[in-house]
């Protein structure tokens, strides 16, 4: 769980967002429980010699819309930044889209802030398409 916050943490709008601190807060704890017991969520890691270096939410959502499409949902995207390039972060999304259609999902979407643009071409060229604008409602 630590190395999964530090690299969460490691840009500049995490840094702001995600507290990394020994121990962690509970709240972290309680959250990736609450993933490893809902069926259809789990966090994917990339690791390299017991090192974690990626990570990934991948969420399956059942929805009605689309006459009842499943969709998976990935959020949470990380790669260390002494990894980057190395087309870690492409092979763990094609095993997030893998599994996203041996589930029977009929598409992937994510959201992606705006203020990363690396992000966006790095999603881009692996096939995503900006079709939406997306919104907020932070509630805290």
């Amino acid at each position: 769980m630590p190395a999964i916050v530090r690299l969460l943490s490691e840009d500049e709008l995490g840094s702001t967002r995600e507290l990394v601190a020994d121990p962690l807060p509970d709240a972290y704890t309680e959250a990736f429980a609450s993933i490893q017991n809902q069926r259809g969520n789990a966090v994917l890691v990339a690791e390299t010699n017991g090192e974690i270096i990626a990570c990934l939410q991948l969420t399956f959502i059942p929805g009605l819309a689309r006459q009842g499409m499943l969709r998976a949902q990935i959020e949470g995207v990380r790669v260390d930044g002494r990894y980057r390039g190395q087309g870690i972060g492409e092979q763990l999304f094609r095993h997030a889209i893998d599994a996203a259609r041996r589930e029977g999902c009929g598409m992937v979407q994510l959201t992606t802030d705006k203020q990363r643009p690396d992000a966006h071409r790095f999603y881009e060229r692996l096939g995503f398409a900006a079709s939406h604008e997306g919104m907020k409602l932070m509630l805290n």
